[in-house]
């Protein structure tokens, strides 16, 4: 009887063995009775287990225990671990100990522990979780990763590394498949090119694109500085593109536009839509439907009805042409030290150099149009120097001051403090004093210098084979006379906005006549023309 019980439990003992260390030897596949057969959903164990052991719970749940060396594979996501529970009758399995989900090579997830759903291809993993996509890599305490999907969800802070750009969040979603990371809550990025600071934002490990969908901070290694709520900046290529009217302050200068987009390899900035560029060292402000700027090389070209404001205390100068063009003075007229005379009757340029605040140049090309309360003017193209302060009208310019117009072939208007301060008129050179309608004093010259006290016309010489008409006024205002004379030299003095007094310094010739003798319409030197239709009356008759 003993000998019989012995061999009886040898003989199970044996069964056991060989049960196990076939299992140990060739893959077993799981499957509860009565459940779903698809072999995606099947998990095999692989060989090279070193421990594995049955354990039935009750007659519906059976564990399937494995120690050392564990390797599981379902459909073509492989579970490598130190240990493992299986629990046949929920479907999960449960892993400790170097975890590692090769997701059929989209995306590798290592861990402490894993708790996984079969049927859902759920995982839950904590205890130093690190997920890459063969790019970049998370890392966060723990993680939630839908095999199904190949998304990996993080709530408790996360910090993905890609080359040298770092970024953290409190919460994020890993598309490892798109190698797309949505970061939520507190993010931060940085870069050694660029620091993001936002609430949201998508960021591609593959291409390094960053896209911004909520209220951004980014401030880059010059100390530029964006404000945006909308757009993209590829971290890899230096392009970027911002909307919704972001902000860029960017030394002295602010941008804003409806569109912003730029490209740090060529320093290329567009801007589009209500564009706006204001810089704070010149006192200046453009405004246009398109600006583009070549950071680089400090230039900026304005179009689409582009206004130049140039700010001043009380009376700031506003500036329209069809184009606008600036740049440093020094790439227009060569080194530092160099004095280059200008094409206008040898007026000569100040040196400056490159870091010189007012080492800038503007140029207006087509219908200039300029307006203050205390001047205004036009003419085909021109150009200002921040150095001198002097406005180039070239082409049919004219300039009004009060109820005085000058014209001339070439008109410069020298400023002071940004105040009107004396103008030179050169070949044709013309001056109206509207008196009453059809009623002018005229002033005809080669040349002509004019001078302003606080913004307004003081006085004005004329040379160069002179004639004036102007008309004489007692003391009551009322008018006895015209004179119509010549002079090689005139002067002429104003006083409350009206001609005060005229002074021919040199070989005067001419008539004065009765007020009666003359009709007004018809007193008019050669090349007379009153253009006040073509003066802007306030800052929006500019366009």
């Amino acid at each position: 009887m003993f000998y019989e019980k012995l061999f009886h439990t040898l003989l199970i003992t044996s069964a056991v063995l060989c049960s196990v260390a076939a299992h140990s030897q060739q893959p077993v596949a799981l499957n509860q009775p009565g459940a779903a057969t698809d072999s995606l959903l099947n998990v095999e164990i692989l060989e090279g287990v070193r421990k594995l052991e049955f354990r039935k719970v009750n007659d519906s749940t059976q564990l399937t225990i494995l120690a050392g060396n564990v390797k599981l594979k379902q459909g073509t996501a492989l579970f490598f671990c130190d240990s493992c529970v299986i629990n046949n009758n929920s479907r999960t399995f449960e892993a400790w100990g170097s975890v590692h989900i090769n997701d059929a090579d989209t995306a590798h997830v290592y861990a402490g522990h894993l708790r996984y759903l079969m049927d859902k291809r759920f995982a839950f993993l904590d205890g130093g979780v690190r997920l890459t996509d063969g790019k970049g890599a998370l890392t966060t305490p723990d993680l939630e990763y839908d095999m199904t999907t190949s998304i990996g969800t993080y709530l408790h802070g996360g910090r993905v590394i890609n080359k040298k750009t770092i970024l953290t969040s409190k919460e994020g979603y890993y598309y490892a498949d798109l190698h797309d990371v949505y970061f939520k809550n507190n993010v931060l990025l940085i870069d050694p090119a660029y620091t993001i600071r936002t609430d949201s934002l998508l960021y591609n490990t593959q291409s390094q694109m960053t896209r911004f969908i909520a209220q951004t901070y980014i401030k880059d290694s010059s100390g530029r500085i964006i404000e945006t709520k909308e757009g993209y900046y590829n971290l890899a290529t230096g392009k970027a593109e911002f909307g919704q009217r972001p902000i860029v302050i960017d030394g002295p200068r602010r941008y804003t536009a409806n569109r912003i987009t730029s490209d740090d390899s060529t320093g290329i900035v567009q801007l589009v839509g209500n564009a706006v560029v204001t810089d704070s060292v010149q006192g200046t402000t453009v405004i246009a439907g398109l600006i583009l700027q070549d950071r680089k090389n400090e230039k900026t070209l304005a179009t689409n009805k582009p206004l130049m404001i140039i700010k001043q205390d009380d009376d700031s100068i506003y500036i329209t042409a069809d184009t606008l063009f600036s740049a440093r003075l020094t790439d227009l007229y060569g080194a530092k030290d160099s004095i280059v005379k200008d094409t206008v009757k040898g007026t000569k340029v100040v040196s400056v150099t490159k870091k010189d605040s007012a080492n800038r140049y503007l140029e207006a090309y087509r219908n200039v149009r300029i307006f203050s309360d205390s001047l205004q003017a036009v003419s085909d193209s021109l150009f200002y120097s921040f150095k001198d302060s002097v406005f180039r009208l070239y082409q049919d310019p004219v300039v009004w001051s009060k109820e005085s117009q000058i014209s001339g072939d070439t008109l410069l208007l020298f400023t002071k403090n940004k105040k009107a301060d004396r103008v030179k008129a050169f070949e044709n050179s013309f001056l109206v004093n509207q008196l009453e309608p059809e009623v002018y004093n005229q002033i005809k010259a080669t040349r002509m210098d004019g001078y302003f006290t606080a913004g307004k016309i003081d006085s004005v010489r004329s040379a160069g084979d002179a004639a004036c008409i102007y008309y004489i006024q007692d003391d009551d205002s009322a008018y006895t006379g015209i004179n119509e004379s010549k002079s090689e030299i005139l002067d002429v003095y104003f006083k409350d906005k009206e001609l005060h007094k005229v002074v021919f310094r040199r070989a005067v010739t001419g008539t004065i006549w009765p007020i009666k003798q003359k009709d007004p319409a018809g007193m008019r030197l050669p090349g007379f023309r009153w253009m006040d239709s073509r003066r802007p009356k306030t800052k929006y008759d500019l366009f």
